[in-house]
């Protein structure tokens, strides 16, 4: 898909506006369109906005924002370090979950975000998050904690926060699954450190052309494929298959 062609995020603010292109529009209070570090390694994909985030205009600002900052710090990473966007920029009547039409309606302006900030890794916070950047059907409950690659990216799913507010038994599952991006993000510095250089993806290198989703084996093409083997039990699926997937026929683009 091609980009929107904005030079930086202030221009894609400004494109995306007082958004009334899906009807979310007439029922939120304000558009979040994101915060952070526009050069940032690491940029977080949440679902969309929910009440606090909805009155505040920025997203991750309530419980989950506050369980998110503790989530960073186990990390090593500090909140104004990273970028933080939503699938969705407008909160659905009553948290609901998103829409078709209104992932589709929004998603190009998050495509671009990730264009113009260009990070070494996507972590993906919940189903939503990760079915739209992967392609699949396949849930977070198996997903979260392995590395996948999509296209130029390496993306990590994880459990939205607010999964471990309702739920406490995630509680330990969202540490252990941020250690590995701890680790992950370790693993890059050594391998730019060996290589004698950078091997961060900077914004200027990205284009309109970022190939995203891989099939996990037994899913249809478009789905996730993961990178490694490292995978977390899950409790209603087996784990994903060590075997590399086979090349997507039809690609989709960031």
């Amino acid at each position: 898909m091609p980009g929107l062609g904005c030079t930086d995020l202030e221009a894609l603010r400004l494109h995306v506006g007082d958004c009334h292109r899906c009807p979310l529009g007439e029922t939120r209070t304000r558009v979040v369109f994101g915060v952070g570090d526009a050069g940032a390694r690491v940029m977080f994909i949440g679902e969309a906005p929910g009440k606090n985030e909805d009155l505040k205009g920025e997203p991750f600002v309530g419980a989950a924002g506050q369980l998110l900052n503790e989530l960073l710090a186990h990390a090593g990473l500090k909140r104004h370090e990273v970028y933080i966007a939503n699938v969705l920029k407008c909160r659905p009547p009553g948290n609901r979950d998103p829409e078709p039409v209104e992932i589709e309606t929004c998603t190009p302006f998050l495509r671009e975000q990730i264009r113009l900030i260009g990070p070494d890794v996507l972590v993906t916070l919940g189903n939503f998050a990760t079915k739209f950047v992967l392609k699949t059907e396949t849930g977070i409950t198996r997903l979260h904690g392995t590395v996948h690659a999509a296209g130029r990216f390496t993306v990590l799913p994880i459990f939205h926060p607010a999964a471990a507010i309702y739920d406490r038994t995630k509680r330990d599952a969202l540490f252990s699954d941020f250690e590995k991006l701890r680790e992950l993000l370790g693993e890059r510095l050594e391998g730019a450190a060996a290589q004698g250089g950078d091997q961060a993806v900077s914004a200027a290198s990205l284009n309109a052309s970022c190939e995203l989703g891989e099939p996990l084996p037994g899913t249809a093409p478009g789905g996730a494929g993961p990178a490694t083997g490292h995978t977390q039990p899950a409790d209603d699926a087996s784990p994903a298959s060590d075997a590399q997937p086979a090349g997507d026929t039809q690609p989709r683009l960031f």
